[in-house]
C-alpha cells in the first residue's frame, strides 16, 4: 500500500489512478447498465479498452496547468464532468435503450420539466458506485493521504500523453474497423460506436454530425425540393374510391395512446381483459383497426409520433425535431391542411407547454389552441410526474372542448401510461386489475395503468354519447411508441407465451406494433385489417376518408386503404418490417416464421433494392426537415402558416369571443347544445374528484405562466 501511495503522490501517478478508476466504472457500466452485445473475443477486447485512450486524452489536459493549486482540481473537474456524461447515458439507457446525442443534451431544456419524475424512478442502489471513486479521492486528497506533487511537468510532457492517447485511440479505431469495416463513414448505430470506441469518441462524432447537419441547413438549396417531391409523387397512392370521403365533414378527435403496445388488445391478466373498452372499440364494425400497424419513432419519442401524424414525415436521426427545429420550421400538417377545409384545431395535454418545446411547434403547425398543464388544476396528487392524470385530463378538458367550432381537429395526448407506470393506492385499489408477477416491476405495472387508460377512454366516450358529438366525430387512436424496452421484452416473453430464453431480435422488431384504430358510429363495414403500415401513413390515409386528397404535399406516407400502399415500414434506425420479410441489424428473417433467411443472389438484390428504398425514404426526410425544405414548397390552394396568429393563452377566451363574432353560425357544442354547458355530463370515478385529496410529496407540474386562464 505504501508503494502505492508513493506513486499515487506523484502527478503522473495521481493521473495513471484516476484512469484505472474511471475504466473501472465505464467497464462496469458496460455490463452492469448497457445491453451493448458483444459477440467474440475481438469486440470483448474493444469493449474493455476503449475507454482508455479517450480518458488518457481528456484527464492528460491537466498537465497543462503546472502550478499544483490548478492541475488537481483541473484533474477532478474533467473526472467529474466525464462522469457526469456517463451517468447521464446510464439513466438514459435505462428509459430508452439507447445513449444520449449531443442534440438531445443541447435540448434537455426543453424537456427536463417532464422528465424528473422518471429520473428519479430510474436511479439504481449501485448508481453509487459511478460517484463514489471521487468522493473518496477527495476525502484522500483533503486528509492528505494523498500528497500534492509540487513538482510541475513540461508542456513537452503534456504533449506525449496526448500522443499515446491518440495512438492508442488509432489503434482502437483500426481494431474496430477490423471487425466492423467503414464504422465512422457508414451509418451504423449508436450501440455499435459506444461497443466499439466508447461513449467519449461517440460523443464527439455525434457532436460532429451534429455540426454538419446544422451547417447543411444553413446552406439550404431550393433545388434539393424538386427531388424530394419527385420521390413522393412516384410514391403517392391513390386513394381507394370506396373508402375516399366517407368521413367527410366529422370531427377529429386523435387520441395519443401513451407508450401503449398492440399486445395489450384483447390481452387478459389472471383472466381478466386488461383493455376491456379498447378491445370493444377494436372488434366493433364502426371500426377500421389494423394489427400489423408499427410505431417508427427515434429519439424524440412521443414528439416523433405527432410529427409523423401531423407531417407524415419522418423525425431526425438523433434528437428530437419538435425540440431542434420546431421553433423555425415550416410545416405542411394535419392542422393548416384541415383548417383551410373550414376546421378549428386543438391540443389537449396536462404537461407544461414547453415540454419538447410543443408551444413554438404547435404554432408553426397551425394549431389554434393548445391547452396545456396551465389550464388545469395540477396539484396535489392529480399528476404524475408527466403530467395530469388521464381521467382528470379528458374530464377538465369539456369545459374548452365545448366551445371549440365544429368540425374540429382535436388531439389528446395522455400519460399516465407512461414509464415508471404508477398508481396512487387509491387509482390501484379502483382499477380492478391485479398485475401479474414478474421480477420487473415496470412490466407488472404496465398492465395496471394500461388498464386505468382504458378507464379514462370509456369514460370520455361515454360523454360523447350523452351529447350526441359521437354521432359527427371520428375518433383516430394509436399507440405511440413501445412500453416496454427491449431489456424488457425477455421478462415480458412468457406473459406473450414466448420463451424467454429463445427471445430474439426479430420478437423485438415485431413487438413494435401499436394499436391503430379509426372509430365512428358512420362506419358500418369495420374489421381488422392486416395491412402492414405505420405512423408515417396516418395522414394520408384520413386526409383521404376526410375527402382530402393528399397527392399535392409532400408525405411520405401512404393509404392504408390504397391498393397501391407500400407495406414496407421504415424505422428510424433503417432496419424495416414487411409481410415477407423483416430486416434487424442487416439479418433478414421471415415475417411469418422468425426464422433467420440466408437470400440467393436474385433475393439478395431484391432485398438491396428495398433497403435503398428505406435508406433514400429517410435521408430525403431529413433533408427536407434539416434543410427546411418546404418554405420554398407551396401546394396550389394551400396558405402558408403564420405562427405568429397564434396565442396560446386565454384560450377559453378566445373560444367564447369566436362564439360571439358568429352569432347564431357559430357550431360549438355549446352553442349547439342551446348554450347549455356539458361539463356536469361527464362523470369520472376519479378519486381526486369524488375523493379530494392532497398529497404533497407527488412530483409536481410546475406552471410555465400563472398568469395563463386556468
Amino acid at each position: 500500500m505504501k508503494q502505492i501511495l508513493a506513486k499515487v503522490n506523484t502527478r503522473v501517478g495521481f493521473f495513471v489512478f484516476l484512469i484505472a478508476l474511471f475504466w473501472l466504472k465505464t467497464i462496469y457500466a458496460y455490463f452492469a447498465d448497457f445491453a451493448l452485445g458483444t459477440e467474440g473475443t475481438l469486440q470483448f477486447l474493444l469493449l474493455f479498452i476503449n475507454p482508455i485512450a479517450t480518458t488518457i486524452l481528456i484527464f492528460g489536459l491537466a498537465f497543462y496547468f503546472k502550478p499544483a493549486k490548478l492541475f488537481y482540481p483541473a484533474i477532478l473537474l474533467l473526472d467529474i464532468i466525464d462522469t457526469v456524461l456517463l451517468y447521464l447515458n446510464v439513466i438514459y439507457f435505462r428509459e430508452f435503450t439507447d445513449f444520449m446525442t449531443v442534440s438531445t443534451m443541447t435540448g434537455y431544456s426543453k424537456v427536463d420539466q417532464g422528465l424528473s419524475g422518471a429520473s428519479l424512478a430510474l436511479t439504481m442502489p449501485h448508481d453509487v458506485f459511478y460517484w463514489l471513486d471521487i468522493i473518496i479521492v477527495i476525502f484522500l486528497l483533503l486528509f492528505r493521504v494523498i500528497k500534492i506533487d509540487k513538482q510541475s511537468l513540461s508542456n513537452r510532457f503534456a504533449f506525449a500523453v496526448f500522443s499515446i492517447g491518440a495512438l492508442f485511440l488509432t489503434f482502437n479505431i483500426t481494431l474496430a474497423d477490423m471487425d466492423r469495416p467503414q464504422l465512422l463513414t457508414r451509418a451504423f448505430d449508436r450501440n455499435y460506436l459506444v461497443k466499439y470506441l466508447g461513449l467519449d469518441v461517440f460523443t464527439a462524432y455525434d457532436a460532429f454530425q451534429t455540426h454538419q447537419s446544422n451547417e447543411l441547413r444553413s446552406q439550404a438549396n431550393k433545388a434539393e425540393i424538386y427531388n424530394v417531391k419527385a420521390f413522393t409523387d412516384a410514391h403517392y397512392a391513390e386513394p381507394n374510391p370506396n373508402m375516399f370521403g366517407t368521413l367527410k365533414g366529422k370531427n377529429v378527435v386523435v387520441i395519443h395512446l401513451e407508450s401503449f403496445q398492440q399486445f395489450l388488445i384483447n390481452k387478459k391478466i389472471n383472466g381478466k381483459e386488461v383493455t376491456p373498452f379498447l378491445n370493444q372499440i377494436y372488434n366493433s364494425n364502426h371500426t377500421y383497426a389494423f394489427d400489423n400497424f408499427f410505431h417508427q419513432v427515434g429519439q424524440g419519442k412521443t414528439s416523433d409520433a405527432e410529427n409523423m401524424l401531423e407531417t407524415s414525415t419522418y423525425g431526425l436521426p438523433q434528437g428530437s425535431l419538435f425540440a431542434q427545429l420546431g421553433s423555425d420550421n415550416t410545416f405542411q400538417g394535419a392542422p393548416a391542411i384541415l383548417g383551410q377545409d373550414g376546421y378549428s384545431s386543438a391540443v389537449f395535454h396536462g404537461n407544461v407547454a414547453s415540454f419538447w418545446n410543443r408551444n413554438n411547434t404547435y404554432k408553426n403547425l397551425g394549431y389554434q389552441y393548445f391547452f396545456d398543464a396551465s389550464y388545469y388544476d395540477t396539484t396535489g396528487d392529480k399528476a404524475t410526474g408527466y403530467g395530469l392524470k388521464d381521467k382528470l385530463l379528458f374530464k377538465e378538458s369539456i369545459k374548452y372542448l365545448q366551445h371549440l367550432q365544429q368540425p374540429f381537429y382535436a388531439k389528446y395526448i395522455t400519460v399516465t401510461n407512461h414509464f415508471p407506470y404508477q398508481l396512487d393506492d387509491q387509482d390501484i385499489k379502483d382499477n380492478k386489475i391485479k398485475a401479474p408477477d414478474t421480477d420487473d416491476s415496470a412490466v407488472n405495472n404496465y398492465f395496471v395503468t394500461a388498464h386505468y387508460l382504458d378507464q379514462s377512454i370509456k369514460e370520455f366516450y361515454d360523454y360523447l354519447d350523452k351529447t350526441g358529438l359521437a354521432k359527427n366525430t371520428v375518433v383516430v387512436l394509436y399507440g405511440d411508441h413501445y412500453g416496454l424496452s427491449n431489456s424488457e421484452n425477455p421478462t415480458l416473453a412468457p406473459l406473450l407465451g414466448k420463451s424467454e430464453s429463445k427471445w430474439n431480435n426479430f420478437d423485438n422488431a415485431q413487438l413494435q406494433r401499436v394499436p391503430f384504430m379509426i372509430n365512428s358510429p358512420s362506419i358500418n363495414n369495420g374489421y381488422v385489417d392486416h395491412t402492414y403500415g405505420g405512423e408515417i401513413d396516418v395522414l394520408p390515409t384520413l386526409m383521404h376518408l376526410l375527402g382530402i386528397n393528399s397527392q399535392k404535399y409532400i408525405q411520405f406516407g401512404t393509404d392504408l386503404f390504397s391498393a397501391k400502399h407500400d407495406q414496407v415500414v421504415a424505422f428510424r434506425n433503417k432496419d424495416w418490417v414487411s409481410p415477407e420479410y423483416t430486416s434487424v441489424d442487416g439479418t433478414i428473417y421471415d415475417s411469418k416464421t422468425g426464422k433467420v433467411i440466408h437470400p440467393d443472389k436474385k433475393l439478395k438484390k431484391k432485398l438491396q433494392e428495398i433497403q435503398e428504398k428505406v435508406n433514400t425514404e429517410l435521408s430525403l426526410s431529413d433533408t427536407l426537415n434539416q434543410q427546411n425544405l418546404l418554405q420554398f414548397y407551396h401546394p396550389d390552394g394551400f396558405q402558408k402558416v403564420d405562427p405568429t396568429k397564434f396565442n396560446y393563452s386565454n384560450g377559453l377566451s378566445h373560444e367564447k369571443r369566436t362564439e360571439n363574432q358568429l352569432g347564431d353560425k357559430s357550431k360549438s357544442l355549446f352553442d349547439t347544445n342551446g348554450k347549455k354547458d356539458t361539463t356536469k355530463l361527464y362523470k369520472t370515478d376519479a378519486p381526486e374528484v369524488n375523493e379530494p385529496r392532497s398529497d404533497t410529496s407527488r412530483i409536481q407540474i410546475q406552471n410555465p405562466d400563472s398568469n395563463q386562464e386556468k
